[in-house]
């Protein structure tokens, strides 16, 4: 239950915290230590082709660096929120994001690619540990305005976050600061993680649910080993020519599958909460709304990752100028998120229709600039299909996120986002896997025309999401006020 305390400015931030509620300040560094998780996802995208020339990685190698990071983040999301449940938000928010400082320091340092990949992992295992204490711990101390007010700054850092990993990472490799070139990007985390840290250990305060869930260990190790039975052959096979193994891998990703849902349904049939709850995914809206959003983030995290390597690697640009190429998209993303709920209120299921019609009318611009004049593309020609394309997506996205919540019942929200963001995020490493080896495998020949190959696979999903949300229950007062994240 929230603590309802004397007006924030008439107290000091540590009084606040101590007394069980969290100050303007405590809701600052909370955000702050979810700035950097989420960065991080995007701030890689415009430093390979120099992590590329420095460390002598593959094409597979590289989309690991991404990918990795994203299933980590994915596979123990629910569990990181169910361990704060059970254990107090605030030691796993500072815990985890002491693993999380220390594993960005070793990907600055890493001298191998190998490395490299093996602390992006840890990094995204830490993330996930992370995110979830910070709105877990709005629910729990936040009460009517000051709650919505701080769940929908949160909304607000995803978006920031996104712009300023691509500008940051474009910056700081284009600086190449004492002649280390990509390794800022990781190390930049290293001050502003521990100014957080000792920060929020002061004004931050300790909860735990009164009731908290169950772990599910098992459920957790088989869902990691199926998403990383999938991912695996599918960024190591093209470029090792398919080896059997990789068919073995996904022959075993399908049975993993199986033996996943078996073991979920029969702890949910002994009383437990899994860690996706068959009975949740049953419901209309959950089912529906998940495979959209699981399509949705396969498109974009895939689009993050080859334009990227476009605007570098095809268009011969330097770092810099790849983080400003995707800012006319990232900056309309924010904005139309911040008008998404009021235009989603009003015009219902409509709303989502038209925002996929605009994003599929950015990305068709997109794709005729590109090969129309290739390779003389600046970075103005592309500004207005970007920026439409980010107005669209922002527009589906949060329809998408709305819908999904619908039907969930209010004991089991905090579950029922905590499997949202795992698909989300499950999305979004496996674009870069399938579609991200659909384009370096076609770039060696002709990138424009590889860019062409992914982008106009992610029109067809638009498209069929377009006409797919006359699926989704109507939006209704109840959906509206659905709970965001409180796994």
């Amino acid at each position: 239950m929230a603590v309802t305390l004397p007006a924030p400015g008439a107290t000091s931030p540590r009084a606040v915290a101590l007394a069980g509620g969290l100050h303007p300040a405590g809701v600052f560094f909370l955000l702050a230590g979810a700035f950097l998780p989420i960065m991080d996802f995007f701030i890689t995208n415009v430093a390979l082709p120099s992590i590329d020339a420095s460390l002598h990685a593959s094409a597979s190698e590289l989309e690991l660096v991404i990918a990795g990071y994203g299933v980590a983040y994915a596979a123990l999301l629910v569990l990181g929120g169910r361990l704060g449940d059970r254990y107090g938000r605030r030691p796993l928010f500072l815990g985890s994001l002491v693993g999380f400082v220390v594993a960005s320091a070793v990907c600055g340092f890493a001298p191998t690619v190998g490395v490299l990949i093996a602390a992006r992992i840890v990094q995204g295992a830490t993330a996930a540990l992370l995110v979830p204490q910070v709105l877990a711990t709005f629910h729990q101390t936040l009460e009517h305005e000051r709650k919505a007010r701080a769940l929908a700054l949160y909304g607000a850092t995803s978006g920031i976050a996104a712009v300023v990993g691509q500008l940051v990472g474009g910056l700081l490799v284009s600086a190449d600061i004492a002649g280390a070139s990509w390794r800022p990007i990781f190390l930049v985390n290293v001050p502003i993680g521990l100014i957080v840290l000792v920060v929020a250990a002061r004004i931050v305060p300790t909860t735990r649910s009164d009731h908290p869930v169950g772990i599910d260990l098992p459920g957790t190790v088989l869902f990691a080993a199926t998403l990383t039975a999938v991912l695996v052959p599918l960024t190591e096979g093209h470029s090792l020519g398919w080896p059997w193994w990789t068919w073995a891998m996904i022959a075993l990703a399908v049975v993993l599958g199986a033996v996943t849902f078996v073991v979920e349904r029969r702890a949910e049939w002994r009383g437990e909460i899994p860690l996706l709850p068959p009975s949740l995914l049953r419901l209309p809206s959950m089912s529906r709304g998940l495979v959209m959003v699981l399509a949705f983030s396969i498109g974009f995290g895939a689009f993050m990752f080859v334009f990227a390597l476009t605007v570098q690697d095809g268009l011969h640009a330097d770092a810099l100028h790849g983080g400003l190429a995707i800012l006319p998209m990232a900056v309309m993303f924010f904005l139309g998120s911040v008008f998404a709920p009021r235009l989603i209120g009003r015009f219902g299921r409509a709303a989502l229709s038209t925002g996929a019609i605009i994003q599929f009318a950015g990305l068709a611009a997109l794709v005729a600039v590109v090969v129309g004049l290739w390779p003389h593309v600046s970075l103005w020609d592309m500004a207005l299909p970007l920026a439409l394309a980010g107005a669209g997506q922002s527009m589906l996205f949060a329809g998408l996120f709305r819908s999904v919540l619908a039907d969930v019942p209010i004991h089991l929200g905090g579950v029922g986002s905590g499997v949202l963001i795992t698909l989300q995020q499950s999305g979004l490493a496996l674009g870069v896997a399938t579609l991200g080896t659909l384009y370096l495998a076609r770039a060696e020949h002709n990138t424009a025309h590889a860019f062409a190959a992914v982008e106009l696979v992610q029109l067809a999903i638009i498209g069929l999401l377009a006409i797919g949300v006359a699926a989704l229950p109507r939006f209704t007062k109840a959906a509206a006020d659905a709970p965001v994240l409180d796994a």
